[in-house]
This record gives C-alpha cells, sequence and structure tokens, in this order.
C-alpha cells in the first residue's frame, strides 16, 4: 500500500495520549496506533528504503527506569533510517540527521578537524548551506566555554563547542501531513543533509571503543 500520510486522526491519537498516559488509555486505542500510527511509518520507510536503507520503528515505551516522570508511553512515534531520524507527535512533523551524540574519540576527532584549516573551513561552508536551505543546525549538548585545549577566540569556537552535530527540521501540522507530501519533505530534508553526513563520516567516522565504555 502506498504512503499517503499521516491523518487527523493520528494525531488525535497523540492529543488523547498525552492528556492520558495510561496502560488503559492504550488498550483502547491500540489498533489507531497500528493503523493510524505505525502503519503510515511502515510505508514510508518501505518506500525510502531503495534509496536510504532499510528503516527501524522505536518501541512506544519509555524507559522509566531511571526517570521521575513514569508515563508509559512515548507521545510521538520515531523511526531511523540511514543518517536519519523521523518523529511524528501531535504538533506535526519533525525530521533530524547527523550525530546527535559523539562517543569520546568521535569527539576528540570532531575538534580536531573543525580546528584544522581545511576541514574546519569546509565545515563551515556546509554549516552555512544547510542553514540557508532552512535548516537547524545544532547538537546533543554544547559547552559554555571552549573545550580544554583550544583557545576561546578560535574563529570556529562555536562548532567546537558542539558534542554532536546534527541538523533538524520541523514542520506544523496540517493539511499536507496526511499526504504523499510528507515522504517530499522528508527525502528533501535527506537530501539537503547530506553534505553534513558525508563530512561527518569523513572526518569523524564510527566510534572504535567498546560499548561498555561509551
Amino acid at each position: 500500500m502506498a504512503f499517503r500520510g499521516w491523518k487527523a486522526e493520528a494525531l488525535e491519537f497523540f492529543d488523547g495520549l498525552e492528556e492520558e498516559n495510561s496502560k488503559a488509555y492504550w488498550q483502547r486505542n491500540k489498533e489507531k496506533y497500528q493503523t493510524l500510527v505505525r502503519a503510515p511509518m511502515e510505508q514510508l520507510l518501505e518506500e525510502l528504503a531503495p534509496q536510504w536503507g532499510e528503516g527501524r520503528i522505536f518501541r512506544p515505551y519509555r524507559d522509566v527506569r531511571f526517570s521521575a516522570d513514569k508515563s508509559p508511553y512515548k507521545t510521538n512515534i520515531g523511526a531511523m533510517i540511514g543518517d536519519g531520524y523521523i518523529q511524528v507527535d501531535a504538533r506535526g512533523l519533525g525530521v533530524g540527521s547527523g550525530m546527535w551524540e559523539m562517543a569520546p574519540d568521535q569527539l576528540e576527532r570532531y575538534r580536531q578537524a573543525v580546528a584544522a584549516d581545511a576541514p574546519g573551513r569546509k565545515l563551515e561552508a556546509v554549516v552555512s548551506k544547510a542553514k540557508a536551505a532552512g535548516l537547524d543546525v545544532t547538537g546533543h549538548d554544547v559547552l559554555k566555554s571552549a573545550p580544554r585545549g583550544y583557545p576561546k577566540d578560535h574563529p570556529r569556537i562555536e562548532l567546537l563547542r558542539y558534542k554532536g552535530l546534527i541538523t533538524w527540521r520541523e514542520w506544523p501540522a496540517g493539511a499536507w501531513l496526511g499526504t504523499a507530501k510528507a515522504k517530499d519533505r522528508v527525502v528533501e530534508f535527506l537530501e539537503a543533509s547530506k553534505p553534513l553526513n558525508q563530512w561527518l563520516r569523513s572526518n569523524v567516522g564510527p566510534s572504535t571503543m567498546p560499548e561498555r565504555r561509551r
């Protein structure tokens, strides 16, 4: 079945979940989640797979073990595909791409590349182009000052302070979200994010640290 977006009833499901985040609500509305929320995401990922790779949908359950908020369910549906992240909630569509939180070895390579002349200038150009395309460029966390070993007046100090680097864009809900236009916006975003991901792959790459130490 072709992707046709998320109908208003899907957003109403999340509105209700925000008001009553409980097992009782989930059980009463589980079929709505499966047909109105999850099924469209599955269809979208299937259509994107030939170009962007296989995707996966995150579980709807929150990990509440270390949280003061014991609400059992996420108030959004999220999925990963390639370098991208897709999210739908009561407010609309959000899409992200990049490295949200870098491991220590990745962060070291990232800062070295940002500080170096050629890759640092290249990243500045990539970020400027992404912003001109309407994308937000941000990170998981930002230091209040310069990282240790780097001057506070470095010309790329803002980029050096990031602990991760991603592109992100949100679109408020509207009639378009219930059409194939939603897929068009996801694809446009992923295309516009390619240069940043290429820079990250070339200059940062995957972590080589054991998982238990990250």
